[in-house]
């Protein structure tokens, strides 16, 4: 790499930040368009970068959205690791924080619903994508299901994470869709909960 004058330190190419960047571009397109009519293109606009940086990080588009996954995840984690209920070590705090995650209860996490739905659509027809969506899907069944199984008199935990999981992705797109408020959504979920691990559990915190 060349330098303009002597002694010049070059500048370094953050590869990961970029990649991050034209990722959580394809995101906000992916929530406005759906995935099918994303192109590369689009993406690049969003993020205003050429065509071509966009394909020099990725190949194709389906490499693309697998990497978006990844960053929604590490969102999602971020936003975990900074929850009281996470550090409480409460079976059913912890449950209801991450599963609040996924419900569409402010600007951030609506965007990522809206895109959690175009990639279910997107993944009937990508067998890779749709590879990736099963095994993010069994890390969060089995994660549940550790933490109800942690409570005691629970009959059936892997039942219980199925039916809890399969409960808020219903639930998420009932709000976006504007057939129910976030509040009713919570209290939904809540009510669930109280169902899967038993009255003895701690009740969670203020609904937020």
């Amino acid at each position: 790499m060349q330098c303009d004058r002597v002694g010049a330190v070059p500048k370094q190419v953050d590869h990961h930040e970029r990649r991050t960047l034209l990722a959580d571009a394809l995101v906000r397109v992916a929530a406005q368009r759906g995935l099918m009519d994303v192109s590369l293109r689009h993406v690049a606009a969003e993020a205003g970068v050429t065509a071509g940086m966009v394909q020099h990080y990725f190949r194709t588009k389906d490499e693309m959205m697998i990497f978006a996954l990844d960053v929604v995840a590490a969102r999602v984690q971020a936003r975990l690791a900074s929850d009281p209920d996470v550090a409480a070590g409460d079976p059913r705090r912890l449950v209801r924080a991450l599963l609040v995650q996924l419900l569409p209860l402010d600007a951030d996490r609506e965007l990522e619903g809206r895109v959690a739905v175009a990639y279910h659509a997107y993944a009937a027809s990508r067998p890779d994508v749709a590879a990736r969506l099963r095994e993010d899907t069994r890390g969060m069944r089995a994660a549940v299901a550790a933490q109800i199984r942690a409570a005691p008199g629970v009959l059936d935990p892997e039942v219980a994470a199925t039916g809890l999981l399969a409960l808020v992705e219903g639930l998420a797109v009932h709000v976006l869709g504007g057939h129910l408020a976030p509040a009713d959504a919570l209290a939904t979920l809540d009510a669930h909960l109280a169902v899967a691990f038993g009255a003895a559990s701690t009740p969670p915190r203020a609904a937020r």
